[in-house]
């Protein structure tokens, strides 16, 4: 089954202003998003979705394929279902999307989660971490719970799984999951994913995964010991991730 890896990569983000364009190590964002995707392997395509022309000519320029897509999108979700329909990308069976500001990407994470769709039989596939329970009072922590057979049954950026008596805190601990931006999806169920209405969990929380699990796809859920290193989503966020490549490159153990 031919995998196409789309990186939605909106220039009009709210909490960091121009993220794709941003400076990490030397070069745009999204031009080393589109570097970590492609050196990982995983896909026969990789291609960067934009609303704007000034983050196609920069991944053009770094050598990459880039699309301009509608400026109307809700989510990065429904910018990957519109490139997946054009005819230069209607023969990939199967979209990942590895959102445009998650340079330090795992290469378990998008194995996984092309593995939950590929052999898993799963509508769709993600990734998550383990983590402890400090994550659970960060909103901007994505944590999410599933089942046996590894099938998500919901994502919140609440404290889920939540503590009800203290003496279970040692289970409750080994439940703790950080989702990872990244989502594979089989051709048709990312078409029926994209057609479901906004759902009422999804506007709330802000989470466009919540809309796939609402309209009764199912989306399995691959573990790998510890997150990636993070989403780029504010200007802490960057500095610390200019500091993370800056050790990475002088060969330091992080």
């Amino acid at each position: 089954m031919k995998v196409l890896a789309v990186i939605p990569a909106r220039l009009g983000a709210t909490r960091l202003p121009r993220k794709p364009l941003r400076p990490l190590g030397g070069a745009p964002l999204v031009v080393r998003v589109l570097e970590r995707v492609r050196s990982l392997g995983f896909a026969d395509a990789v291609v960067v979705a934009t609303e704007a022309e000034e983050v196609a000519a920069v991944v053009r320029a770094a050598g990459g394929e880039a699309v301009i897509t509608s400026d109307q999108h809700l989510s990065g979700t429904d910018r990957v279902a519109e490139v997946a329909t054009l005819p230069a990308y209607v023969g990939y069976e199967i979209v990942v999307n590895v959102q445009g500001d998650e340079p330090f990407m795992r290469g378990d994470a998008m194995a996984g989660a092309i593995a939950m769709v590929r052999d898993g039989g799963f509508d769709l596939g993600t990734a998550a971490g383990r983590r402890g329970p400090e994550i659970l009072a960060d909103p901007n922590c994505v944590k999410v719970v599933r089942a046996e057979d590894g099938r998500a049954l919901y994502f919140s950026r609440a404290a889920i799984p939540h503590l009800r008596d203290a003496e279970d805190r040692a289970l409750r601990d080994t439940l703790v999951f950080q989702h990872m931006g990244i989502y594979a999806a089989r051709r048709d169920a990312l078409m029926r994913w994209v057609a479901f209405p906004p759902h009422p969990l999804e506007l709330v929380e802000k989470l466009e995964q919540l809309r796939a699990l609402a309209g009764g796809l199912a989306m399995g859920v691959a573990i790998v010991e510890a997150p990636s290193w993070g989403e780029v989503n504010t200007e802490e966020d960057l500095m610390r991730a200019n500091t993370h490549w800056a050790a990475l490159a002088a060969g330091a153990a992080v």
